[in-house]
């Protein structure tokens, strides 16, 4: 799938936000655009697979992406960790960087 300039410039510009963020050290800012960058790719993905406008936001995209069977289990794990509650510590379960998992999750969604 070729996706479109402004979906291109969107990803790019999340992910841009969210590599600063992380320079910040604000880590929930950079997991924020790293789900957003992810959504948007998959929103693109599911359309085109689909034909149809399904809509909804990063967290949907990547609820539904979790449970795609034509996902490669490294892209559902990956969705899976960006939609990681936070505990009450903010503290994730895991170490993986948010950035790298919208990367792989932005790579499947071009393919």
């Amino acid at each position: 799938m070729t996706p479109p300039p402004e979906l291109n410039a969107g990803v790019a510009a999340e992910l841009a936000r969210g590599r600063a963020a992380q320079a910040a050290g604000l880590p929930g800012r950079a997991r924020v655009c790293a789900r957003r960058a992810a959504g948007l790719a998959l929103k693109a993905w599911f359309q085109a697979r689909s034909g149809e406008a399904w809509g909804g936001d990063a967290m949907k995209q990547l609820k539904r992406a979790q449970a795609e069977p034509a996902a490669p289990e490294a892209v559902r794990a990956a969705a899976e960790r960006l939609t990681t509650k936070v505990d009450y510590d903010h503290a994730l379960p895991f170490a993986d960087d948010p950035l790298v998992d919208a990367e792989l999750i932005i790579a499947f969604a071009r393919s």
